[in-house]
């Protein structure tokens, strides 16, 4: 049995005192309880009844299975043993850490989980899950894995998520995300359905507000070996407070808010838990596929909808095809729609956008050393590891990095050893490795869960050599092809364009397209896609046939000489095609 197990079953059994859940010991992050448990069990080894073959585990010795302590037992057992291993101790149990309990919290595994309580968007399940000692999970098809895997021993809290301005700290009034931390106890049961465990909760105490690194999702495990993550545990589960000032010094809240803030003292600042209503900021507005279709895609709700899943499931995605395809434009909104929302501070912080070239590097990319301005240099992130610091401190929300033209640079140079954290499989702190630059020893680095890389790639490139086989293992390819057709013809006519030629420029650029796909020098992957000949913006075109002229002579001209270059009779003749009877 683990110990959070056996503390689990003695909640479960015996009345607890309030005050030895809540106080801890001293100099330790044991509670009252948890030390006495430890204390005991060092007193059981020492009289041989459990045994002390393995740490983080705990079982009973034969000799321990057939006794039958009474009280009268156990008190003689305890003095023995106490006189014999800590004769003349100035220091009480109490004010003591239990041998072995330190060592028993790093090897058990305890997980710590924090979940929500409101079903339905307004219907807060708290006071019926206190009074039930439950936790339930209102959905019927989501999250049901992750509540099968929490286990009796485990900690649990009931947290509510939103941001506001009222802050214990000068931002300059921007809004900052915020846990409410409501209840906290320990978990005793799992029923198994992936809905239902059973709880020991905690005495009730006034809910405490946690910032920055915060969980919006109904279930989260957190983790322990984050520095957020630890310091999360010990504000929620050990009554330490929050250290606003290291928070606000991190690159990416550094950023985010600018210049490191005052804090403001407690006496200035009032209770820092405010009510519901109190400066609450409502979330940003969502970004969906709908949105997508209406700001100019011509693929449907359906396409666009497998192409997230399919990003969401690889995480790593490439859209490819033919110049003039919105290979870019499209990636962009997908990021969008992936990170729920397309608002000022989601495009700056949550989505970034870099764009491969010959001579990006490494150490342009990932990490490398720069001139520091005094004669120095300095070791700084790129805009991967900038993405990755990132995501890590608001783990529950998706960030995205785009890369235009991947095929651009060299990806294998460019990308280093984070090609191979950025696999699925490897998306977990396990897996973390050393970077070629190391900004202390021992310094290793994961991608997590949350980011999202997106790449485009122009098929037609004759300047770009074939993708590395290690990055194709590692993305997933989506080709975008040339988008003609009803979403297409009624996106320009809206824009004044009439339907007559709308019906000609649709004909003569497929024309066009069928015959660059059969020429043997070029292919499909040289196709002109839909986006030379859309509107770029919504203000009306008074003259269709002008604008098409205008169209073909700077845009699609060029790219067709280009194209024929050992051919211009042939580029010269498919430009007449495109303008015959237009003047």
């Amino acid at each position: 049995m683990r110990p959070a197990e056996a503390m689990a079953w003695i909640r479960s059994r015996a009345e607890v005192p309030a005050d030895d859940l809540t106080r801890f010991v001293q100099n330790g992050t044991q509670s009252i309880f948890e030390n006495d448990v430890h204390w005991a069990r060092f007193y059981l080894v020492k009289a041989g009844l459990l045994g002390n073959a393995r740490r983080g585990l705990w079982s009973l010795t034969p000799e321990g299975r057939e006794a039958k302590l009474s009280p009268e037992d156990t008190w003689d057992l305890y003095v023995r043993i106490r006189d014999a291993n800590r004769p003349g101790s100035p220091v009480t149990e109490e004010d003591a850490l239990a041998p072995g309990a330190a060592a028993d919290n790093e090897e058990e595994g305890k997980s710590y989980w924090f979940v929500g309580s409101v079903w339905n968007g307004n219907d807060d399940q708290l006071p019926r899950f206190l009074e039930q000692g439950v936790w339930e999970n209102g959905y019927e098809d989501q999250f049901l894995d992750l509540v099968r895997r929490i286990r009796p021993g485990d900690q649990i809290a009931i947290k509510a998520s939103f941001v506001k301005k009222r802050v214990p700290f000068e931002v300059g009034g921007k809004a900052v995300s915020v846990m409410r931390i409501k209840a906290t106890g320990t978990v005793l049961d799992n029923a198994g359905d992936g809905r239902t465990v059973k709880v020991a909760w905690d005495p009730p105490t006034e809910p405490r507000d946690w910032y920055f690194y915060t969980y919006r999702t109904t279930i989260v495990e957190a983790d322990p070996e984050a520095e957020d993550g630890r310091r999360l545990i010990d504000f929620t589960f050990r009554g330490a407070p929050q250290d606003y000032a290291w928070f606000l010094a991190q690159p990416y809240w550094l950023e985010k808010y600018g210049a490191k803030p005052e804090i403001i003292p407690d006496d200035k600042q009032g209770n820092q838990t405010t009510t519901e209503d109190d400066e609450i900021v409502e979330e940003e507005s969502p970004y969906t596929i709908e949105d997508i279709v209406a700001d100019g895609c011509f693929l449907t709700n359906a396409e666009l909808s497998e192409i997230l899943d399919r990003w969401r499931s690889k995480m790593n995605l490439i859209l490819q095809g033919p110049p003039g395809t919105g290979k870019t434009w499209l990636a962009k909104r997908l990021g969008f729609a992936l990170a729920g929302s397309n608002d000022r501070e989601t495009a700056r912080s949550r989505l970034r956008v870099v764009q491969f070239h010959p001579s990006l590097a490494y150490e342009d990319f990932v990490r490398g050393w720069r001139p520091a301005g005094d004669g120095r240099l300095d070791l700084v992130d790129g805009i991967l590891m900038q993405a990755i610091q990132a995501a890590e401190s608001e783990p529950d929300r998706p960030f995205v990095l785009v890369i235009e033209e991947i095929n651009r640079g060299n990806p294998a140079q460019i990308f280093g050893e984070m090609l191979t954290l950025l696999e699925v499989s490897k998306r977990r702190r396990s897996e973390a490795i050393e970077l070629a630059y190391r900004k202390e020893p021992g310094e290793r680095v994961h991608v997590p869960a949350n980011l999202y890389v997106i790449g485009t790639m122009n098929v037609a490139d004759r300047s770009l050599a074939i993708v590395d086989l290690a990055l194709r293992r590692r993305f997933a390819f989506i080709d975008l092809e040339p988008r003609f057709g009803n979403a297409w013809r009624a996106w320009c006519a809206h824009r004044g364009i009439e339907s007559a030629l709308l019906t000609e420029i649709e004909n003569r650029i497929g024309v066009l397209n069928a015959e660059i796909s059969a020429a043997i020098s070029l292919g499909p992957q040289f196709r002109i896609g839909h986006s030379y000949v859309t509107p770029d913006t919504d203000a009306p075109i008074t003259d269709g046939r002008a604008w098409f002229r205008a169209r073909v002579e700077t845009e699609i001209g060029p790219l067709l000489d280009e194209y024929w270059y050992d051919a211009p009779e042939t580029a010269k003749a498919a430009r007449a095609k495109l303008l015959t009877g237009l003047s």
